[in-house]
């Protein structure tokens, strides 16, 4: 039976309401052949595969690594609170449907309670000079804006204002690194502007959104530590091969990250057009890492969840976010080309920093607390390369690239949403939007019939009323 879209979201509305299964569905033997096959379980995966199964077709995601969750990794046992190893938050309240989901779900999901500070030194801003940290990043902001609106798109950094004087380290740390994961002179001004604001309301899972993303799956046939290999695909069908054997369907959504996938990581016969790999090299990933720190006893003297960033006119800076939800654990951000360079040096160089700045900005009371340490490096991780996608100036079209069939095969992910680049929101949409052209290309969904005017006189309108009925 062919489903229309209003079908499938009332099928979607019901599975979201289904209890759990007792015994996870990717204990099952796992299927030789399914309607659709997805590459990768992070959040486009696992939104693609409930969208398959809500509109009763067969599915199997296959993942590489052995956990679900992609670059929404929750460590649950070296602290004493969960620690997102990757993505941290939730964004666009009034219409993210992971919000929903996770609640349903039983998990505790609500605003992050943060307070920000600025440190000059081993003191915190005061107010004057917060007034003008404030200012310069309005007037960034504004300028990054107006040059978005401009003939060509240039890299941010080519736009800022040239007098930030003391705060323009700060303000490109704040505006580039720490929101891209990549330094402003190599971020296109275009897909910055046209990513809403992303610093107001973020939303926070108790649990880690790897916890969240592990529980929206369960439901959903997979086969982890199962990498592909190599994909023979055609207009008609595919085939995905993987170390415990062949996979046939009738369609493929493959949402590996921009990075993996213009690495060639997997093996595309015929190859992948070269209008694709070019568009993901263009989306290369930014850096952004965590270094975790256990700090009993609040030495640092702040509030829960309080966010720290310092005045600072280099690159190695970072970002602190502290006692996370009400805990003793501080995590230290370190991103861009500077976080690039510390997470290449590995975990140890990467602790040295964080005490190191931890001395500087609260003296060396606060590093001598630390009881553990945990770092991620997002970039030596094979499946991933990196954190989030970034467009380069002149590459924001590139994200539209990626939304476009490849014979029977479909692209989703962060990367390949325009506006929601980098958030786990975006690639849960991107998923569910793969998984519906999917479901199109083989004939298990169609677009609603718009119905025809019924043909009758027609009569005058009344004063200040449109003479056409709005569509709903």
């Amino acid at each position: 039976m062919t489903m229309t879209r209003r079908d499938l979201l009332s099928a979607s509305a019901a599975l979201a309401a289904a209890p759990l299964l007792g015994a996870r569905a990717w204990g099952a033997p796992k299927p030789r052949e399914a309607d659709i096959v997805v590459i990768g379980a992070g959040a486009a995966g696992i939104a693609a595969a409930r969208r398959i199964m809500a509109a009763n077709r067969s599915v199997i995601v296959v993942e590489a690594t052995g956990q679900i969750g992609g670059r929404c990794l929750t460590d649950s046992a070296t602290f004493d609170v969960p620690f997102d190893r990757g993505a941290r938050w939730l964004h666009n309240p009034d219409t993210n449907p992971m919000i929903r989901l996770g609640r349903s779900a039983g998990l505790d999901i609500s605003a992050a309670p943060m307070g920000q500070k600025i440190r000059i030194g081993r003191r915190n801003a005061r107010a004057g000079e917060t007034e003008e940290f404030l200012a310069a990043l309005v007037r960034a902001n504004r300028a990054l804006d107006d040059a978005s609106r401009g003939k060509a798109d240039v890299a941010c950094a080519s736009a800022l204002p040239k007098d930030l004087g003391d705060w323009a380290g700060t303000t490109e740390f704040v505006l580039g690194a720490n929101a891209t994961g990549k330094d402003l002179k190599d971020v296109s001004v275009i897909d910055r502007a046209r990513a809403p604001d992303r610093a107001n309301a973020p939303i926070a899972c108790r649990q880690g959104l790897g916890t969240l993303i592990a529980r929206l799956a369960e439901q959903v046939p997979l086969a982890l530590s199962t990498p592909a290999s190599r994909i023979a695909w055609s207009g008609r069908d595919v085939s995905v091969e993987t170390p415990a054997g062949k996979i046939a369907a009738r369609a493929a959504i493959i949402t590996v990250s921009s990075n993996v996938l213009a690495a060639g990581t997997i093996k595309f016969a015929p190859e992948l057009p070269k209008r694709q790999l070019d568009a993901a090299a263009k989306l290369g990933l930014g850096s952004y890492d965590r270094i975790a720190l256990q700090l009993p006893g609040n030495p640092l003297g702040l509030s829960r969840d309080d966010v720290i960033v310092e005045q600072s006119n280099s690159t190695r800076t970072a970002l602190l976010v502290a006692n996370v939800a009400g805990s003793s654990l501080c995590v230290i951000d370190v991103a861009g080309s500077f976080g690039r360079d510390l997470s290449s040096q590995g975990e140890p160089a990467m602790v040295a920093f964080a005490l190191e700045w931890l001395t500087k900005l609260f003296g060396s009371e606060a590093a001598a607390a630390v009881k553990k340490s945990s770092a991620t490096r997002w970039n030596a991780a094979p499946f991933a390369l990196g954190a989030m996608s970034v467009a380069a100036p002149g590459a924001q079209p590139s994200r539209k690239i990626l939304t476009e069939p490849i014979g029977c095969m479909f692209l989703a992910g962060e990367a390949s949403h325009e506006t929601l680049w980098g958030t786990v929101d975006g690639a849960w949409e991107s998923g569910e939007r793969a998984a519906d052209a999917a479901l199109r290309r083989i004939g298990a969904l169609k677009d609603e019939p718009v119905a025809p005017a019924p043909v009758t006189k027609r009569r005058r309108a009344a004063p200040g009323r449109s003479a056409r009925a709005p569509i709903n």
